[in-house]
């Protein structure tokens, strides 16, 4: 199948890349030549513009930063609604706020396009494996007409409701793994400056209750202190400030999601938002004076 894909950045790269693997003809598209020139390395060709992507595919992937980059890809000048047919479905695989993408939706149905939100979490590593856990919002038959090129880039493709439910899911998944990081490099600060080794710790609780995917993955990284981005801290930033916002719209408490995200927006301004969401650990050892692990 010819697929256009937009957004070729840390995730759309090697989300492309599988594509292809998988025997699709990948018509791909960025404003940054160098992201664009790899993709075409990997065997994908080029567009110049996103209505240039629509105007040779009837399915469009686009994996963009957040709702202002989608809304211009889309709906703005050499946007995608410049160049799409009639029928033609949009995969939008960016994390935005939810109304954004019903925003979106609604514009695209004027011109007779469909569009799906299918954010997906998991981070780089999990892009490159093709393992991502895929949450969608939109019609239950343009799901199902996406469902297998889905499947190629992840291993938890899930029908969550309407347009915008996918990115509803997916900054509540973003509210469990933010203050999941937070409370491991709490806990882990607890037990370093008590006296007792961090990995022991480590290999002590991970097969308990308090064992997490999130430790898993976070805490090696903190141990190692290597916080070479998979998510970096100011994109997790963007989908806390998507989810406060959701929150004030639908009167829900977001009380811890607020603190950890002004600790995060505190690492943003001492330089650290292009590190690992892991770096949350650095919070803690700038307020302690003390590093978890030297």
């Amino acid at each position: 199948m010819k697929i256009g894909f937009i957004g070729l950045g840390i995730m759309g790269k090697p989300m492309a890349k599988n594509l292809l693997g998988a025997g699709h003809e990948i018509v791909a598209y960025d404003i940054v030549k160098e992201c664009l020139d790899t993709v075409v390395g990997y065997g994908a060709s080029a567009a110049e513009s996103s209505a240039d992507v629509a105007s040779k595919c009837d399915v469009i992937i686009m994996m963009l930063p957040n709702s202002p980059h989608c809304k211009a890809a889309i709906m703005g000048d050499g946007g995608v609604l410049e160049g799409a047919r009639k029928g033609t479905l949009i995969i939008d695989m960016s994390s935005i706020a939810p109304t954004a993408s019903q925003e979106i939706a609604l514009a695209c149905a004027e011109k007779g396009v469909r569009m799906i939100d299918a954010p997906v979490s998991g981070g780089e590593p999990k892009a490159i494996e093709g393992t991502l856990s895929i949450m969608v919002g939109g019609e239950k038959a343009d799901f199902d007409e996406a469902y297998d090129i889905l499947k190629v880039m992840g291993t938890s493709v899930v029908h969550c409701g309407a347009i915008g439910a996918g990115n509803t899911t997916k900054v509540a998944n973003q509210v469990v793994v933010a203050l999941n990081i937070a409370a491991v490099s709490e806990a882990f600060m607890l037990a370093s400056r008590a006296g007792v080794d961090p990995k022991t710790v480590f290999e002590a609780i991970r097969g308990g209750l308090a064992g997490s995917t999130v430790m898993e993955s976070k805490i090696p990284m903190i141990l190692d202190r290597n916080f070479a981005p998979g998510f970096r801290i100011d994109l997790h930033i963007k989908d806390l400030t998507n989810a406060l916002d959701t929150a004030h719209e639908t009167g829900s408490p977001l009380p811890l999601t607020a603190l950890v995200l002004e600790m995060m927006q505190t690492l943003f301004h001492d330089g650290c938002g292009q590190d690992d969401h892991s770096a949350l650990a650095k919070y803690y050892e700038k307020i302690s004076g003390y590093k978890i692990k030297e």
